[in-house]
């Protein structure tokens, strides 16, 4: 086989990963067609050693500057190169990475994280990034704002009845308090689209290996947050009724490669609770598939809101436990072949 990293195409232009544009579909199909005959890429199908890399929620609204929800870290720009190593490794890889699977984060504006869910004894909602916990609950800090029964067609007291259970059960399961978001990855909106750089990466990636991304929507159900693209925060209500459902289709199709690779944003939210499910997953399964899961470091960073969060240790806590039950840690820059347990 030949030697697996490949340069970069001319048309990758990592001074443009901070901003947003029209991918030219037709012209980048033509260079990927030639990209492939010229470096003798073969199509996915013949992957002997099959490889998915699943990007999780590399939106606009995650990742570039000035949107809702801006991941830019303690340095204050960390989304930004995260993007432009994560596109590096797609080109860099594409003649092995067998097939792409981006997360999106998909919401509409009447859901439990985002302000207009809640209202004070003064009819005022929560501030983003306002943590509300079970006893903000019972002692009236924070309720169910009764304007929303007629559009969820429940009575104020079942609305009020959702938020002491979905707190307690949030404390219970050791998650975070539920979070007031700035609204973000809104359906329709241009921050739900992913990073134009790293569309047009997936797209040059599908017509030159003629692999089909495989995209998994994630987040739109009005009563329960949704950080991991397997399953949501909270599943059942009070009355046992379904918030979420657990995507077991998505698990069982990521058993099928022989490596899994995840990068993403954030590292202390969606992607550090996808990769925890991932793991409780496997381990309820069958605890050896933990050692073909990669997760890349440096293309991931957590969610830091100054003076207000920081989740820069809680997200390196989890890498670390993620490590330590024999995940492998590895950085976009290595040599995919020299992992470990990378076979090619």
């Amino acid at each position: 086989m030949p030697p697996v990293g490949l340069s970069l195409p001319r048309h990758f232009d990592p001074s443009r990963v901070a901003e947003v544009w029209k991918v030219p579909y037709l012209e980048r199909e033509s260079q990927a067609r030639a990209w492939a005959d010229a470096h003798a890429i073969r199509p996915a199908c013949a992957d002997r050693f099959r490889i998915c890399l699943v990007a999780v929620d590399v939106q606009n609204t995650f990742c570039i500057p000035g949107f809702d929800l801006y991941v830019a870290g303690r340095s204050g720009n960390v989304a930004v190169d995260d993007s432009r190593r994560l596109c590096e490794f797609i080109y860099r890889n594409l003649r092995v990475i067998t097939q792409i699977c981006p997360t999106m984060d998909s919401h509409n504006a009447l859901q439990i994280f985002h302000p207009i869910f809640l209202v004070n004894n003064t009819g005022e909602h929560p501030e983003p990034f306002t943590l509300i916990s079970e006893n903000d609950i019972i002692s009236g800090v924070w309720r169910f704002n009764p304007d929303l029964c007629f559009n969820f067609r429940i009575s104020e007291e079942e609305g009020q009845a959702l938020l002491l259970h979905y707190t307690r059960r949030l404390k219970e399961s050791g998650k975070y308090d539920l979070t007031i978001w700035p609204y973000h990855g809104m359906l329709g909106g241009i921050g739900h689209a992913l990073v134009a750089s790293l569309e047009e990466a997936i797209f040059f990636h599908c017509v030159a290996r003629y692999s089909q991304p495989d995209f998994h929507v994630k987040g739109d159900r009005p009563f329960t947050e949704h950080y991991s693209v397997l399953g949501p925060e909270v599943v059942t209500g009070p009355k046992g009724e379904i918030l979420g459902n657990k995507s077991e289709k998505f698990f069982d199709k990521l058993l099928e490669f022989d490596a899994v690779v995840i990068a993403g944003q954030a590292k202390s939210h969606c992607v550090a609770w996808t990769i925890a499910d991932l793991l409780q997953d496997i381990l309820d399964r069958d605890r050896r598939l933990v050692e073909k899961v990669y997760l890349l470091e440096d293309c991931t960073s957590p969610v830091v809101v100054p003076g207000v969060m920081d989740y820069t240790d809680l997200a390196d806590d989890a890498f670390r436990r993620f490590s330590d039950a024999g995940m492998q840690v590895v950085r976009s820059v290595e040599p995919i072949e020299t992992w470990p347990g990378i076979r090619l």
